[in-house]
């Protein structure tokens, strides 16, 4: 079934709650229709039932995009400035590596901090001769 023409059968609202049936629904497809209005100063408000299902909290940005079909609002999840290393390209690389390393059986676990400091420095070159001067 094509998401994009999944047509209700039925769909009615009352207050927040939604009560909507789509015909021969994916698996993922969860199909929620509501009104609301446009207010003052370009405010509308997310009924209860769309918030829940996409996971929204006050205060979460939504781009909001003009389409062939109407208005699009997609939810942008901003990240904590201390977590952001964790996002960047090069570190989720590594993660992937080591997702495939552990997929693999090839990944090294360690039961406590101690244990693996051991490991590393059982690893590590010995250090190089100083030379005197």
């Amino acid at each position: 079934m094509d998401v994009a023409r999944a047509r209700p059968r039925r769909c009615a609202a009352k207050g927040d709650e939604i009560i909507g049936e789509v015909e021969n629904p994916p698996v993922l497809l969860s199909y929620l229709m509501t009104r609301t209005t446009l207010r003052a100063k370009g405010q509308v408000t997310l009924p209860e039932a769309i918030r829940k299902a996409a996971h929204l909290e006050e205060g979460d940005l939504l781009d909001a995009e003009v389409t062939e079909d109407g208005i699009l609002l997609r939810p942008q999840k901003v990240i904590d400035g201390a977590q952001a290393w964790f996002w960047t390209s090069e570190w989720q690389a590594g993660e992937r590596e080591a997702d495939t390393q552990d997929a693999a059986g090839s990944a090294e676990t360690f039961n406590s901090g101690e244990e693996f400091l051991a490991a590393l420095q059982a690893r590590a070159k010995p250090p190089a001769a100083r030379r005197k001067r």
